[in-house]
């Protein structure tokens, strides 16, 4: 009688897990509204500045922080998105069982490991961006700076080259392992017959 308690209190206990994957979706509703926000204003500075013909210097620089702050977020709430979705998926329902909804590839999570591949390949794009952002707003003074800034892009660079490349490689594996798999399920089974 206790372990069955036991049991049913572990299994009961996954439902917690839609507490961050409800709150997961609603930061990552506010994001997409901040987000769209922030450049419904950059867009409302461009048409007063084209309007008034009057165009500071500092727009340009101003634009591209907004926009590429924007895109920052929204990839933010892309990140929350796989999150809540992986989690669901994995603990609370298979949502891909359903034929009446249609889910991104992206969205569709099979494993934990998946899950964190997911999610690691956003992070970085997100923090590439954030670290085009924190560079528009860098003034250089020498000749290291500038090298640190080149050694620093060509770090990001190899690291989602390398990012990318692993990516590549799953997926020729997996579809190496699929036609193996596919061969063996299509040969007959040759069975000895005994004389």
């Amino acid at each position: 009688m206790g372990k069955y308690l036991f049991n049913k209190l572990l299994e009961v206990s996954k439902f917690f897990v839609l507490l961050p994957v409800l709150f997961g979706i609603i930061s990552a509703i506010i994001l997409f509204l901040v987000s769209t926000v922030d450049m419904l204003y950059m867009i409302s500075q461009v048409l007063g500045a084209l309007r008034d013909l009057s165009y500071p210097a500092s727009l340009h620089v101003d634009i591209v922080t907004e926009i590429i702050g924007a895109v920052d977020m929204y990839l933010l709430a892309i990140v929350l998105l796989i999150f809540s979705f992986g989690l669901y998926e994995l603990f609370i329902s298979d949502v891909d069982d359903d034929p009446r909804i249609k889910l991104p590839a992206i969205l569709s999570i099979n494993s934990l490991d998946e899950l964190k591949d997911k999610l690691a390949k956003v992070i970085v794009m997100v923090l590439v961006v954030s670290f085009f952002q924190r560079v528009l707003d860098i003034k250089y003074q020498g000749a290291l700076e500038m090298m640190y800034f080149a050694l620093s892009i060509s770090a990001l660079s190899i690291g989602v080259y390398l990012l990318h490349k692993d990516s590549k490689f799953k997926k020729v594996n997996k579809s190496k392992k699929e036609k193996i798999e596919s061969k063996i399920r299509q040969q007959p089974l040759h069975r000895k017959e005994e004389v």
